[in-house]
């Protein structure tokens, strides 16, 4: 019988990570874009000892890889200005993503606030790009992640 495990998941900032999971984490992006042909080669060239990269290799992935394939659902304040929220919808669209719905609030002093569910199951742009490029668009004051399935 196979035993079952509730494991819980966090998002959590690169910026706080200690430096072995850090390291961790480029040595796999090195494998996986072949960079670096060993894990000897790839742990060396990140000054990481072969133990903490097994250690962290099967308990770290980059947020693209884990939301791939899944909804996801973001939260945005975007001014009440003609044409914002199709910026949105275009900077989505242009990803590949596939909006499954749109709920906008009721503008109050200016701002809405908007969620969207996406697949992104098809997207050729990682998630936490995407997020980037909707935040440098002008209309949009904040861009959080609120759900994922």
């Amino acid at each position: 019988m196979k035993e079952e495990h509730n494991y819980r998941f966090f998002l959590v900032r690169e910026d706080i990570l200690p430096e072995a999971i850090k390291k961790t984490i480029k040595v796999k992006e090195l494998l996986k874009l072949q960079k670096k042909r060993t894990i000897n080669d790839a742990v060396r060239s990140m000054d990481l000892s072969r133990s903490a990269y097994y250690k962290y290799k099967d308990y770290v992935f980059p947020f693209h890889d884990v939301t791939q394939g899944k909804i996801v659902t973001i939260s945005l304040m975007i001014l009440d200005k003609r044409g914002e929220l199709s910026q949105v919808l275009s900077t989505i669209a242009n990803s590949n993503g596939s909006i499954l719905t749109i709920n906008q609030g009721i503008p109050l002093q200016g701002i809405a606030d908007v969620s969207i569910s996406i697949e992104t199951k098809e997207m050729t742009t990682p998630v936490d790009d995407l997020i980037k490029a909707l935040e440098k668009l002008s209309g949009v004051h904040k861009v959080e992640i609120i759900g994922q399935a």
